[in-house]
């Protein structure tokens, strides 16, 4: 794709709109729809270039898909799913979809190689194969990273503490978990998202918890189940700052998730002055649901703690965008996370120095002067593959004096396909540079 252009329109945003489908739900829908007996209807699908690749491994470890539209169909295998292959996934750029298929497999008695793109390839995978191993798995990694060589076969519960809060690794050791002896146990040190937790139970499987952990008991079998896709609450967080950016803009995104453990972006931009409220709240296949609506405001600075990391992992980048429209100082801390997502986050985020902003990089997180009540610079920014990078400056192009250039944009086809699109449906400028 040729670079993109982003800027101010000739007035304010405006528009109803709805979303892709959650890409983290989907991704275990199809995992845990692969897993069940008899067939998962999975509505609203994005076809996002992530999900696409969890559904490609499933039919290649012998569930059955059909796609219709936004509607997917999975034939589980039940806890069979995989006996006795050997097969090579290709995970693309997805490290869901490598991480939580590490513990899908993990119980299989076959052999199967995760690979991906040259971007996955550099990203850790040690911190989900060591408990793996612990469980009874032969697992093999190139110096920690892709590709990884997983001999599954019979498997052994464990008590597992995450050093570090993170929902894949805890739903890869989960996934694992069902074809094992025994209960295994998961504690964190804070609370990270739970759909698999939710869906588990939404298809006949319930966890135990007790203090800090969940533990999950094996042999347990799943019942395929109706699946409707909330919309990404990731993807809202874009469009919410996009409003916020232009004076006068008021969009509403229908049926977003609203699961708690995902929607800490929306918190952190209400204590910054955000205009959000939720309208239609209700709860669909355990997961809550509701419209946001957000009006043009302006914003100040905040302080992001490691606490609040968690929830809102997927978002910094926006959030960083949103500080460097703000008043005051924002600054983020306990998010070294962002340091091995698609790219460096927090090396790309340097990058808003080219559009007038300050900012300095800290080890685990960022400092940004806000420059509230001032127009942006107009800049050429590298995505580095990475979607949400792309889509960050897209909006940043918003408020810059004329507008953003994203070199390399068909990333974004990754979580939001039509993303470019949809900004010019609500009134933004968008053409090719």
């Amino acid at each position: 794709m040729t670079p993109v252009r982003v800027a101010a329109g000739a007035g304010a945003l405006a528009g109803d709109v709805t979303l892709p489908g959650d890409k983290s739900i989907g991704h275990r829908a199809v995992l845990l729809g692969a897993l069940a007996d008899g067939v998962t209807t999975v509505r609203r699908f994005s076809g996002g270039a992530d999900v696409r690749a969890t559904l490609d491994a499933v039919q290649r470890l012998g569930a059955g898909a059909a796609w219709q539209g936004d509607t997917v169909r999975v034939l589980g295998a039940g806890l069979e799913l995989g006996a006795g292959v050997d097969v090579t996934l290709d995970c693309a750029n997805s490290g869901t979809t490598m991480r939580l298929g590490m513990g899908v497999v993990a119980g299989i008695a076959g052999r199967c190689v995760l690979d991906g793109d040259e971007s996955l390839r550099r990203r850790p995978m040690e911190r989900v194969a060591e408990p793996l191993r612990a469980m009874g798995a032969r697992i093999e990694t190139s110096d920690g990273r892709p590709p990884v060589h997983v001999h599954g076969g019979a498997l052994a519960a464990v008590t597992w503490s995450l050093p570090v809060a993170s929902a894949q690794v805890k739903s890869a050791i989960l996934l694992a978990g069902l074809r094992a002896r025994g209960t295994t146990w998961v504690r964190e040190p804070l609370p990270s998202r739970d759909h698999t937790e939710r869906m588990l139970a939404h298809m006949g499987v319930p966890l135990a918890s007790g203090g800090d952990g969940i533990g999950i008991s094996g042999g347990q079998r799943l019942r395929g189940a109706e699946i409707p896709l909330p919309g990404d609450p990731s993807s809202a967080a874009f469009l919410v700052v996009a409003a916020l950016a232009v004076p006068g803009s008021t969009i509403r995104m229908r049926d977003v998730g609203l699961n708690p453990t995902r929607i800490g972006a929306f918190e952190i931009l209400r204590r910054m002055g955000a205009r959000i409220t939720i309208e239609r709240r209700r709860v669909e296949a355990g997961e809550p649901c509701g419209d946001v609506v957000v009006h043009a405001g302006a914003l100040r600075g905040t302080t992001i703690r490691p606490e609040e990391v968690p929830a809102a992992i997927d978002e910094l980048p926006i959030l960083a965008v949103a500080g460097a429209l703000a008043t005051g100082e924002t600054r983020i801390t306990g998010a070294a996370e962002l340091r091995v997502k698609e790219s460096d986050r927090l090396a790309a985020l340097e990058q808003l120095r080219g559009l007038g902003v300050s900012v300095a990089v800290l080890p685990d997180g960022l400092v940004i002067q806000g420059k509230a009540g001032q127009r942006l610079r107009g800049a050429r920014v590298e995505a580095r593959g990475d979607h949400r990078i792309a889509m960050a400056f897209a909006v940043a192009g918003l408020a810059a004096d004329g507008g953003v250039v994203i070199a390399d944009p068909d990333c974004v086809t990754v979580s939001f396909p039509g993303f470019f699109e949809l900004l010019g449906r609500l009134g933004a400028t968008v053409e090719e540079a």
